[in-house]
């Protein structure tokens, strides 16, 4: 697990939060607990980990909690603790993004499960994240005519078309094709226009 494993618990029950925190903590986890939503918001300006959260909270419940996190931005794995009486809320959290729901009183273990794979889909997007801004720094070093280059590999067009459009020849397009392979650290064209695509910044698109 990433040393971003960290759990957030919210929560205006100062029991339940010392119960979850001493049941995380004993399964290893790292914990900060959060007396409350607006508490939460104050205090972690960019959440790592996962937050697990009462749906019924004074002030900021917990569906509003999840529609100031999304306007934030980039969104942590949020799991939501609800009673039985609260399912439909627990749905509309779902749609405001929340990634599962836990009704209490919750089993240890499924709750432990949900809480993993919540840490587990965080660090796969900071990996994703990770990766997608050393692209992004691979393609801000390509010259203009790599770039333009790049732009006619991603577009699927052949060499000799590329040198068309550019007025080069099929041969020095090739060695400008070798030279962004090189530097995007492509394995492969396939794996060259992954990147460029993952990145949000393919030349020529938007």
């Amino acid at each position: 697990m990433s040393t971003d494993a960290l759990v957030h618990i919210v929560d205006d029950d100062i029991a339940v939060r010392q119960a979850l925190a001493f049941l995380l903590a004993t399964d290893g986890l790292a914990v900060r607990v959060h007396e409350s939503a607006s508490a939460f918001l104050a205090e972690v300006a960019e959440p790592t980990g996962c937050i697990v959260t009462d749906v019924r909270m004074p002030e900021i419940d917990g569906i509003e909690f999840l529609r100031r996190l999304r306007q934030r931005g980039d969104m942590p794995p949020v799991i939501v603790m609800t009673g039985h009486a609260d399912v439909p809320l627990a749905v509309e959290a779902m749609k405001e993004g929340a990634i599962d729901f836990i009704e209490k009183p919750f089993d240890d273990e499924i709750l432990l499960a949900s809480i993993r794979s919540a840490l587990a889909r965080a660090d796969r997007k900071a990996g994703a994240a990770a990766e997608t801004r050393a692209v992004r720094a691979r393609l801000a070093a390509l010259s203009e005519r790599e770039r333009q280059v790049l732009e006619g590999l991603v577009e699927g067009k052949a060499n000799k078309v590329i040198g068309l459009d550019l007025g080069i020849s099929p041969r020095t397009v090739e060695i400008y094709r070798a030279h962004v392979m090189s530097k995007m650290q492509a394995g492969s064209l396939s794996e060259l226009v992954r990147m460029a695509l993952v990145s949000g910044q393919a030349p020529g698109g938007s």
